[in-house]
């Protein structure tokens, strides 16, 4: 589910990360380049190590890579002042990784609701926005819960509705289900795929399970420093 006929939301161009190790360079990344439309779920497969989580990082403005572009909603993003950058990754891009990293002391809803509200959003519209991605990923029951007194597909459930609060045009996602279980890695992966498609956003998926390959709309790969499809 693509417009290829759109601007893409996320492009990155010539992309270069470089690693110094002892007295050689690791180049993970070299003049790398990808696409994302509107719509479009993307898997980006490939072992520990290949680069996913260093394309990641620079494509979510995270990190500054050693050379290249990152395009967002066709605005070149490296070139912006700090300010500016962390605007448009907090408002255009939604994060998840592989462990939730919710914030214990807090239930459900509010750990949904405060980054909107650090983005300014009024407290009553952020928990009411909470609620409804927590009822959309079948947690209606599990609002008032903390981190502590659920399952693990089900904090990593509400670390996706999080993701999604701010209404962002991509998910950048870093193995989403790594450390779950097969079953609950499939039905947590079904819940963000369903998500995308409601809410209308984009996702680039990086992972190394393959059987979640069947979700996506194409899968690339890591080779020698370059994004290729994979086969």
């Amino acid at each position: 589910m693509n417009n290829r006929s759109a601007t893409p939301v996320l492009s990155v161009r010539n992309l270069t990360r470089q690693y110094q190790s002892g007295e050689s360079v690791l180049n993970v990344l070299l003049s790398a380049n990808l696409d994302i439309y509107p719509g479009e779920v993307v898997g980006l497969i490939g072992p520990s190590g290949s680069g996913k989580s260093s394309l990641l990082h620079a494509a979510g403005l995270l990190e500054t890579p050693t050379a290249g572009e990152v395009w967002i909603k066709g605005q070149e993003c490296l070139r912006l002042k700090d300010d500016a950058r962390t605007r448009i990754r907090r408002e255009e891009v939604g994060f998840v990784y592989q462990f939730h990293h919710l914030l214990r002391e807090f239930n459900a809803i509010d750990n949904v609701a405060l980054p909107q509200m650090a983005a300014g959003v009024p407290q009553t519209l952020a928990r009411k926005e909470a609620a409804r991605l927590l009822t959309v990923m079948g947690l209606a029951e599990r609002m008032e819960h903390q981190p502590g007194q659920m399952s693990g597909g089900e904090q990593q459930r509400v670390a996706i509705a999080r993701a999604m609060s701010n209404k962002p045009s991509i998910i950048l996602a870093d193995e989403p289900t790594g450390n779950l279980d097969p079953t609950t890695s499939g039905n947590v992966f079904q819940s963000l795929f369903d998500l995308t498609r409601t809410e209308g956003v984009s996702a680039l998926v990086a992972t190394h399970n393959m059987t979640l390959t069947d979700y996506m709309d194409r899968v690339v790969t890591v080779r020698d420093g370059a994004i290729v499809p994979y086969s």
